[in-house]
């Protein structure tokens, strides 16, 4: 019988860590079959057109969260 919100919010963390992998490996096999809208493919386009123009730039994640919170 599948778990509900309540009972997987009192696992231990390890537990919780181990259904996260679980599930994310899971969803990652299956990740091709995700169908993708016209709409969707439309935006990817402009943002990898903007990507390839220079308008935009790929940021650190690093970086960014580093400059959270101070106002730049």
């Amino acid at each position: 019988m599948p778990m509900n919100i309540t009972e997987i919010q009192a696992l231990p963390l390890k537990e919780k860590f181990r259904i996260m992998q679980t599930l994310w490996a899971d969803l990652n096999d299956s990740i091709d079959s995700i169908p993708v809208s016209e709409s969707e493919k439309e935006l990817l386009d402009r943002r990898l057109a903007r990507l390839k123009s220079g308008e935009a730039k790929i940021l650190d994640w690093d970086d960014v969260k580093g400059q959270i919170g101070k106002g730049c």
